[in-house]
């Protein structure tokens, strides 16, 4: 039986849409309601990481566990833990490629580097999946395209290679389910770095209007972020986007390809499969 965290998430849902049919799966959110997609017979209920008697129940006679915590807090040690109480046998933990990155010290890579600490020594088989930015990201600029033809980025060009999250779906699938033998860390990335000025023309010509490019400055870019998250979250996301500046984010890896056995998926692609979120109408 496979536990999904994370299962009304980009890739949670991604995840539950790939498991086959005959495993048993069973979702632990903190609003049921909100589990959109899942298998008619996957088993949805109600769990929340402080409350460790709704991980305990959730974990229950779980083989193997798709991992996704997302506040900067001790969410991670105290699932595992429990995890480890209640016999699991592998969990597959989505991170991020930044903690690869010597130069990047931000309290959310901090947090994430921690968390992979915690995993690789809680007793249980592990994955770690270590994508870059989502391509889905750029759903954040579907309201100014529609009414305005804008999109509006912190930095517009610094490259990043991207990852379409069905290809971040796709490997946690295939791990938790033993297709992708435990024990690895694998940087997930897109199969070329892209801009967000470069994005905007492959919007602008799937769409086939013009599209301007506005490049927001630190300054707006932080006031658009601090109405979202805490103050930390909001300077180690500034801090990241220097170092993607700085091309930090551009390497490309052949791990999709080697473990999907087909290449990445391109932001075309992906901009082509949801195209509708732009166009409107």
């Amino acid at each position: 039986m496979i536990l999904v965290t994370g299962g009304s998430g980009t890739i949670g849902r991604e995840v539950l849409r790939l498991i086959p049919s005959d495993v048993r799966v069973r979702v632990m959110a903190r609003v049921p309601e909100r589990i959109v997609g899942a298998p008619a017979a996957a088993e949805v209920v109600r769990g929340d990481f402080a409350d460790p008697h709704s991980v305990a129940a959730a974990l229950a006679g779980a083989d193997a566990v798709f991992l996704v915590t997302n506040r900067v807090e001790e969410d991670d040690g105290r699932f595992l833990r429990a995890a480890r109480s209640a016999g699991v046998r592998h969990v597959v933990k989505l991170s991020a490629a930044a903690v690869e990155d010597p130069l990047a010290d931000d309290a959310v890579t901090r947090w994430q580097r921690r968390n992979e600490e915690l995993l690789r020594t809680c007793g249980t088989g592990w994955t770690l999946l270590r994508p870059r930015s989502f391509m889905s990201n750029a759903l954040s600029w579907a309201g100014s395209v529609r009414e305005q033809g804008v999109v509006r980025a912190l930095h517009g060009r610094s490259p990043n290679s991207c990852v379409d999250p069905r290809d971040v779906a796709e490997v946690a699938a295939r791990a938790l389910t033993g297709r992708i033998p435990p024990g690895g860390a694998h940087t997930l990335t897109g199969p070329e770095a892209l801009t967000a000025a470069g994005q905007t023309a492959v919007l602008a010509g799937l769409l086939g209007r013009p599209l301007r490019f506005e490049e927001l400055g630190a300054e707006r870019a932080r006031a658009a972020l601090a109405a979202r998250h805490p103050a930390e979250v909001v300077e180690a996301l500034l801090e990241s986007a220097e170092r993607q500046r700085a091309g930090a984010k551009a390497g490309v890896d052949g791990t999709v390809p080697r473990l999907l056995g087909r290449p990445a998926g391109s932001f075309r692609r992906w901009a082509s499969d949801h195209l509708a979120a732009f166009a409107g109408g």
